[in-house]
């Protein structure tokens, strides 16, 4: 085989330098970073925070952003913190990814199935149930620093598409052979 020529060589070697300098930026970036947020003073801020989450924070300072309570069914409590002119569809999205770090944080990998949580429990303000997710929380009464209750939600039976006796039907005529 032929000898590689020099050039090629110190390529390589300023290829292997800058990645190494980047590898080494990045983790004093990350080292920073983490040191920042296990400061008491930022302690609402999320692990892997996003633009938006750090945009309400500062909102929240501002005034123009509330802070709410969300009371779990066992009695325990978390903070999510939303917009002044935040809808129900707004604080469900931000439940969901407060409980989603929670049990990341916790238990490493596990997919709760929201689809299923919404449709079996809601979310209600002095006992009113927070159901129109186009809502805006204000106009229910919903102000900085409430407190907002999971609550089990059982749909009426007139919302559902088929009721039970005509899926029975409908499959067990399936079944005849005629």
């Amino acid at each position: 085989m032929a000898e590689p020529t020099s050039s090629v060589v110190k390529e390589d070697d300023n290829v292997a330098l800058e990645y190494n300098s980047n590898n080494v930026k990045k983790a004093k970036l990350n080292s920073t970073l983490a040191a920042l947020l296990d400061d008491p003073v930022l302690a609402d801020v999320p692990k892997k925070p996003t633009l938006s989450d750090v945009d309400t924070l500062i909102s929240l300072e501002l005034g123009s952003a509330m802070r709410v309570s969300v009371v779990k069914l066992d009695g325990t409590s978390f903070d999510v913190a939303v917009m002044n002119s935040a809808t129900i569809k707004d604080l469900k999205l931000a439940v969901q990814k407060k409980v989603n770090e929670a049990e990341q944080s916790k238990m490493g990998h596990r997919h709760i199935s929201w689809k299923h949580v919404w449709r079996n429990f809601c979310l209600s303000y002095h006992n009113e149930k927070l159901l129109n997710d186009d809502a805006v929380l204000q106009d229910h009464g919903v102000r900085n620093h409430s407190q907002v209750h999971f609550i089990p939600y059982v749909m009426s039976k007139t919302s559902k598409r088929h009721s039970r006796r005509r899926k029975h039907r409908f499959f067990h005529g399936l079944n005849r052979r005629e």
